[in-house]
């Protein structure tokens, strides 16, 4: 039986979605051209919303129901469709930004000037930001994407060695003797990133390893001569673990003497969390959606509502290769190729994620990156979901030493 899908979105997990699935649309727009109503017009007819006079059959065929019925919908400007499955694909970094919260009297409300988030400013074209920010002191909140991306923008104006969830006793072993080699790579990139960038100079070396970096998705990758942006002076950082704000500025880690600024743009990325669970006013979603940091089992359906998947949602620095590959996967499962496990199974899979992001993110685990170091393990899982050969190289040395990317999934048979 072919299932009814939509798909709600039309970024590049709506795009992929799109292409590893077929949307098909009720029982009159799929039907035989003999068939007609069952009942006379004049019964089988909106309250509010007569039959057009041009229908003068007692019993319409199915093509002037259908048309009645689009009428009746454009009419009232309604939009309804009536699926067996729908993917979500609205992105994790839109929409609704992350705003700190502050005591009162030491936010927004009482600055001078003006205060936007990245959202705002991104939204705006390139004149409009330009004069937006020209001449002004702008202090930009924030070291992350969007964060660094602003400041350089507006100052240019002016696998084995990582443990795995449920993961034997064989593996464990291999992983707990090789686990130094992890630590040896690690200490190694963080000296190599201090001899690069004048770090410890500005004060900007991270309190955390550059491996639990990794883990929580915390990295940035800098815009071209960020640093000789800061040696000019057109760019000033500051580290600091609280601030507050003021009629004339920034107040940072309690100084007496504020960091004077005419526009606070916050770079602190979105409440992606709060956005999916506002999508459904069903408080049954919103309860078993929201509150976790992994609630979807292999990062795409909750066990829970299984007639529902979210692509887009598992946070890793390669969004586009990690959605097409669930995207894969969940063709797969709408061809009928395989079925998901009992909910309790899946319940238990989250469970073991969640514990293992707690443990690798500790702090930061609501922001988990575990596809980074495990993408290969997690696109293992998916294949044996498939029925599908997770060893992808041609020969022995190769799957043992070279690296893994998304060309070696390109040849990936799809559901017939």
């Amino acid at each position: 039986m072919q299932k009814r899908i939509v798909i709600i979105g039309a970024g590049i997990s709506g795009l992929l979605a799109c292409k590893y699935t077929m949307e098909k649309g009720g029982v009159w727009s799929k039907t035989i051209d003999s068939t007609k109503l069952q009942t006379p017009k004049h019964v089988y007819q909106f309250s509010d919303f007569a039959w057009p006079h041009s229908v003068r059959e007692t019993f319409p065929d199915h093509n002037q129901a259908m048309e009645y019925i689009k009428s009746y919908a454009m009419h009232f400007n309604i939009l309804v469709y009536q699926v067996d499955f729908v993917i979500l694909c609205i992105g994790k970094f839109s929409d609704l930004p992350n705003i700190p919260d502050f005591p009162i009297n030491k936010g927004p409300e009482v600055f001078d000037g003006e205060v936007i988030h990245s959202m705002d400013y991104a939204a705006m074209d390139s004149n409009r930001a330009a004069e937006f920010t020209k001449g002004k002191r702008v202090t930009v909140v924030g070291f992350q994407k969007s964060a660094v991306d602003v400041a350089a923008e507006v100052a240019k104006r002016n696998e084995y060695i990582v443990h795995k969830p449920g993961e034997g006793f064989f593996l464990w072993l291999l992983t707990l003797m090789l686990s130094p080699l992890l630590w040896i790579f690690s200490t190694w990139v963080e000296s190599c990133l201090k001899w690069t960038y004048p770090l410890k100079k500005y004060n900007m070396v991270p309190s955390h390893s550059f491996l639990r970096q990794i883990y929580s998705c915390m990295f940035t990758v800098l815009p071209a001569n960020f640093y000789d942006k800061v040696k000019e002076g057109s760019l000033i950082l500051k580290k600091s673990h609280n601030f507050s704000i003021c009629q004339n500025g920034l107040i940072v880690d309690g100084e007496a003497t504020p960091v004077a600024t005419d526009i606070v743009i916050f770079g602190t990325g979105y409440k992606s969390d709060a956005k999916l669970k506002n999508i459904s006013g069903s408080t049954y979603f919103q309860k078993f959606v929201f509150g976790s940091s992994a609630p979807l089992y292999r990062e795409c359906i909750h066990p829970r509502i299984p007639n529902l998947a979210i692509l887009g949602y598992a946070d890793s620095p390669a969004i586009l290769f990690t959605t097409e590959m669930r995207s894969k996967w969940l063709a797969h499962f709408l061809a009928g190729k395989f079925k998901l496990p009992s909910i309790r199974e899946m319940e238990d899979d989250v469970i073991k994620w969640e514990k293992f992001m707690r443990c690798c993110a500790r702090q930061s685990y609501k922001r988990s990156c575990v596809s980074v170091l495990l993408q290969i393990y997690c696109n293992d899982q998916l294949f044996k979901d498939i029925e599908c050969n997770p060893r992808r190289k041609n020969w022995f040395l190769a799957e043992l030493f070279a690296p893994y990317g998304p060309s070696d999934y390109k040849n990936l048979s799809r559901p017939m």
